[in-house]
């Protein structure tokens, strides 16, 4: 048989259809894999086929399985939930066929230069139904499932930011500051949370997920779904990468759905649009850390060929920062995206080199950063006359290291106008005996915290030195805190100096 599952999987889904439906399966057949960890197979019998997942991920198919009955209650056109083994990480669903609305796109499109007016029909229909998803799903759900955050947080927009960052970024070597492209995710996260967080949101709302049965649309691969703005589905359809919509029908279908939006939520068109751009932005950049991620890292190809189209939908954006029509100004994202939009060799980046086997030898350039259970260590310098930086991560705080007693280079007029990561700084600091032992009962400290928080899964600790101006002792301590780190474990590192210009 073509498509052969493994054994152990099949086996495991055959069995709750037997279990099920009191007979085995005639067939079974592995579906092809997507970009996800989940396995599907399609089980017939002699009455039924089905859909049967197997997914190792506990939280997940909760979240699934808590979903489709919470949009099957409401009348949502989703899987039907025929059983499930949650013990063994496998549910069964209604079959929905192979076609979806992606494919009758690339259809239809193959022997036409005209945008197919059926496809527009069938895309209007989708945001009508999105919008119900939106709201009942806003009031109805049980968020408590949500996974792996009940919401579209700062912390869940950060993910998204740093994903780009390091599986896209880091991988096709386009230079960028980092600190300043910090502080700008950090600004882009506080305007975007200003949007009204309090609908369903789908997460991964696109062309693949639809399927379309009798003509009519279905809703698959949810169970990403969170508490979040109405802007970001509406963005992730649109400027889906491969469906490639022309931009005049993108505005056709935007105004489509925003008559029909304001039925529901009068008065809130002025507000969609304030924030809309900029959640295209952040949907676009973590689609293309999705492509770095799974076709540069995991060696998956075919996610490479839709890193131009996502390009491309960067620079149909790209009008509204350089007339300051964004709603926010980030001058550092903008200059990145200059230089992807601009210079072409970022749209078909190098091949990741291979060993003599074959198999990448890229690094992991930061150790599973989408993953909430990555530990997170942020090591701050500051000014005792500024306060002591604030830990906004739910760990509430960790080590504060005061460096004042030490040695001091700021009182001497050659050091005066430079700072701890100039050489004459460090070699200065570094020649005393009493930094060397401040550092090294310092890195104790942090050794022995940083050990427990990974066996524990924690996901963040702060560490803060500070001095009188929070510009010699403190940077030079920070820096080095941050190489013994580095050397030692597998992490990632945030490294902010709070009091340098």
């Amino acid at each position: 048989m073509e498509n052969k599952p493994s054994v152990s999987e099949a086996e495991i889904v055959q069995d709750l259809y037997q279990k099920t439906f009191g007979e085995k399966p005639g067939s079974i057949e592995k579906l092809p894999d997507s970009g996800s960890d989940r396995k599907y197979f399609r089980l017939s019998g002699s009455s039924v086929t089905v859909i049967g997942a197997y997914n190792k991920d506990l939280k997940e198919n909760e979240a699934f399985i808590s979903f489709t009955r919470s949009f099957h209650s409401f009348g949502l056109p989703v899987p039907e939930m025929i059983a499930e083994d949650l013990r063994n990480h496998c549910y069964l669903i209604s079959d929905l066929g192979d076609l979806t609305l992606f494919s009758s796109l690339t259809s239809l499109r193959e022997n036409t230069s005209v945008f197919p007016v059926r496809i527009i029909e069938l895309y209007k229909e989708v945001l009508r139904i999105l919008i119900k998803f939106q709201i009942l799903g806003g009031n109805k759900v049980d968020f408590s499932k949500s996974y792996p955050r009940h919401a579209f947080d700062r912390q869940s927009m950060l993910w998204d930011l740093n994903y780009f960052k390091y599986y896209f970024l880091k991988l096709v070597h386009l230079p960028f500051d980092e600190q300043a492209l910090e502080e700008d995710f950090n600004t882009f996260t506080t305007f975007l949370l200003q949007a009204d967080p309090d609908y369903f949101m789908y997460r991964d709302f696109q062309s693949r997920n639809i399927m379309l049965v009798n003509d009519k649309p279905y809703f698959i691969d949810y169970q990403g779904g969170r508490k979040g703005p109405l802007q970001y589905d509406v963005a992730s359809l649109l400027y889906d990468a491969k469906a490639d919509l022309p931009q005049e029908v993108r505005e056709q279908l935007l105004g489509f759905y925003l008559d029909a939006m304001v039925q529901y939520l009068p008065g809130m068109r002025r507000k969609f649009l304030h924030f809309y751009p900029g959640f295209i932005l952040i949907r676009i950049l973590q689609a293309l850390g999705a492509y770095g991620y799974r076709g540069y890292y995991q060696q998956k190809r075919h996610f490479l060929k839709s890193i131009p189209y996502a390009i491309n939908n960067l620079r149909n954006l790209r009008n509204l920062w350089l007339e300051g029509k964004f709603g926010v100004e980030l001058p550092a994202v903008y200059a990145v995206l200059d230089k992807l939009i601009l210079d072409p060799i970022y749209t078909q980046p190098p091949a990741p080199p291979h060993n003599e086997r074959g198999k990448s030898i890229i690094p992991d350039p930061i150790s599973q950063i989408s993953n909430p259970l990555t530990l997170i260590v942020t090591i701050n310098s500051f000014s005792y006359k500024k306060g002591i930086p604030a830990d906004p991560t739910e760990n509430g705080g960790g080590f504060v290291f005061d460096c004042r007693a030490l040695p001091n280079p700021g009182r001497y007029e050659e050091f005066k106008q430079l700072n701890g990561m100039d050489q004459q700084v460090i070699d200065f600091l570094g020649k005393e005996d009493a930094v060397a032992s401040f550092l090294q009962n310092a890195c104790s400290l942090v050794d022995q915290s940083v050990s427990d928080y990974l066996e524990r899964d924690f996901q963040h600790l702060s560490v803060s030195f500070g001095c009188t101006g929070g510009q010699h002792r403190s940077v030079y301590c920070a820096e080095k805190m941050k190489e013994y780190l580095e050397r030692k474990y597998k992490i990632v590192i945030r490294l902010n100096h709070t009091n340098l210009s």
